[in-house]
């Protein structure tokens, strides 16, 4: 007998303006940078459109795209290392970050 899977993996989820606003609120832990960790949030868990549309909203709301991680690194930094950052690594330069 074959077992049947109980969930579908989901590609091209939609995120609407509001949607993406939500990331500005997520909560760090303790001791994190908290625009360092909502930059990062949205790196992992959006695509390059939504990620360049919550970059609009989190410079709006005044936050600091040079935020940095633990180790002194900045998401541009650490995202210019990743194989498939190099999209995430442009928005990031169009708006500043270094």
């Amino acid at each position: 007998m074959a077992l049947k899977k109980d969930k579908r993996k989901v590609l091209g989820e939609f995120f609407d303006d509001e949607r993406i606003k939500t990331f500005l609120d997520f909560e760090p832990p303790e001791g994190v940078d908290a625009d360092f960790h909502v930059l990062e949030k949205a790196y992992r868990g959006m695509n390059i459109e939504n990620f360049e549309t919550f970059i609009k909203f989190f410079l709006e709301d005044g936050r600091n795209l040079n935020a940095t991680n633990f180790d002194g690194k900045t998401l541009l930094e650490l995202v210019s290392q990743h194989r498939l950052g190099e999209d995430y690594a442009d928005v990031l330069k169009a708006n500043g970050a270094r």
